[in-house]
């Protein structure tokens, strides 16, 4: 089974109402059933991307972005909604594994314990989804990808939708969303940046391989290489597996730099992300890739 397919394990059938991307710069969102993304954008200062505290500093200017998109609630039946969150508010992995358990209790077990010392947050108090991914070429090892959000986070964020009677059944991060928008790769790497948060994600014989989600100190291609250069070193050492190509999604002004250094010094192929529902950017990416994703 893809990486595409099973991340779909993310999504509940059927669609939703709704879909909602939250980033700094507001809400993206769409109907599934009618895919016309657009943008509400929200005062500066709403929110405050972190896995360590509450991300919501802006309760009122969330909750008013909301009833303004979905209305509120006047009817007893509550709207559904898919809710993606920005990577930096929670952690996501791939861990390898020599064996992993049939029964979802001992393997939701393993994975706190091996996730317990390496994020910055109570994991018996974090909302987690993960699945395993056999390794190629070795029935017995599995790559498990997994997503830890606190619970308090999660829970600050569903508020205000709450409030205007929309019922947010599914929650994923904007870069598992956004892997429905790499369904013809089989190998390669997606850099996605989103304000000063770079997410690198690998990408090999089909399977998530890796995930690095890096605060840059400041937002320059010479910091953006810093951390691509490592991840390429790495994929070629330890995985044998050379990166032959980099799909960028959010660069902006600083695409033509990055794509320069990629291709005259690294000699990689570069691309951008594309989705049939716009181009995706720093915003929307998990938004358009959810629409690939439940959309025909």
């Amino acid at each position: 089974m893809s990486i595409v397919a099973k991340l779909k394990q993310f999504i509940a059938e059927p669609p939703p109402d709704f879909a909602f991307e939250i980033s700094e710069a507001g809400i993206a969102w769409a109907r599934p059933g009618n895919p016309q993304p657009a943008m509400r954008p929200v005062e500066s200062g709403t929110f405050n991307i972190t896995p360590l505290h509450d991300n919501v500093v802006g309760t009122e200017a969330l909750t008013a972005a909301v009833a303004e998109i979905a209305g509120s609630t006047g009817s007893r039946r509550k709207s559904t909604a898919a809710l993606i969150l920005p990577d930096y508010c929670g952690r996501i992995a791939v861990l390898d594994f020599d064996s992993f358990p049939a029964a979802p209790e001992e393997q939701l077990s393993l994975v706190r314990f091996r996730m317990k010392k390496s994020v910055p947050f109570d994991v018996e108090a974090a909302a987690i989804s993960h699945f395993a991914q056999p390794r190629h070429g070795n029935s017995k090892k599995f790559d498990v990808v997994v997503a830890l959000v606190a619970l308090e986070i999660v829970a600050r964020y569903e508020a205000p939708f709450r409030m205007c009677g929309v019922d947010t059944g599914v929650v994923t991060t904007s870069t598992l969303a956004a892997m429905d928008l790499l369904k013809s790769v089989n190998d390669g790497v997606m850099a996605k940046l989103a304000g000063r948060v770079l997410t690198v994600s690998v990408i090999s014989s089909g399977a998530l391989r890796m995930v690095r989600c890096v605060e840059l100190p400041e937002l320059s291609a010479d910091e953006i290489i810093s951390v691509l250069h490592p991840t390429f070193a790495y994929m070629e050492d330890e995985m044998k597996s050379p990166a032959s190509r980099v799909l960028l999604c959010g660069f902006g002004n600083l695409a033509p730099e990055i794509e320069h250094i990629c291709t005259n010094e690294l000699h990689l192929a570069v691309e951008p992300v594309r989705s049939r529902f716009g181009v995706p950017s720093v915003s929307n990416a998990g938004l358009l890739g959810y629409l690939e994703s439940v959309t025909q």
